[in-house]
């Protein structure tokens, strides 16, 4: 008999109005999955900071009247995947090392993330970042 590991993952998708109210509740609700897969502490807390950083940038700049963002998680082992897509392709993220109101939201994902960018979409864009969270807790 042929013994297999698998790696368990999770994944959750949620469309929100973008709005500073959806850009709040995805943050709410990814902690909410953060805790369910079992991820805590640190981990947590950076994933938690780089959805409210995309999600805000999603309804601030992505924003299209009668159009939603797309929050995507991914979580695995070591790692949780983050994707907010947006409406607007054109604009497209760039951090700025000297913001003068705001700007400093993409270098704290940089900080936070091993890795993070942009794809373009049919409609829109997607901004990605992956956080580093180690072996979950539950």
């Amino acid at each position: 008999m042929k013994s297999e590991t698998s790696t368990p993952t999770g994944e959750f998708t949620l469309r929100l109005s973008a709005t500073r109210r959806g850009a709040r509740l995805a943050r709410l609700l990814a902690v909410q999955q953060l805790r369910d897969w079992g991820v805590t502490g640190p981990a947590a807390e950076a994933a938690e900071l780089v959805v409210a950083e995309l999600a805000n940038n999603a309804a601030l700049h992505g924003r299209v009247p009668g159009r939603d963002f797309e929050l995507r998680m991914e979580w695995g082992e070591e790692q949780v995947h983050i994707e907010l897509s947006d409406a607007r392709g054109e604009r497209r993220p760039e951090p700025t090392r000297e913001p003068d109101e705001g700007g400093y939201g993409l270098l704290l994902v940089a900080a936070l993330a091993t890795a993070w960018g942009v794809k373009g979409r049919c409609v829109g864009k997607t901004v990605w970042a992956t956080v580093p969270v180690g072996v979950r807790t539950g």
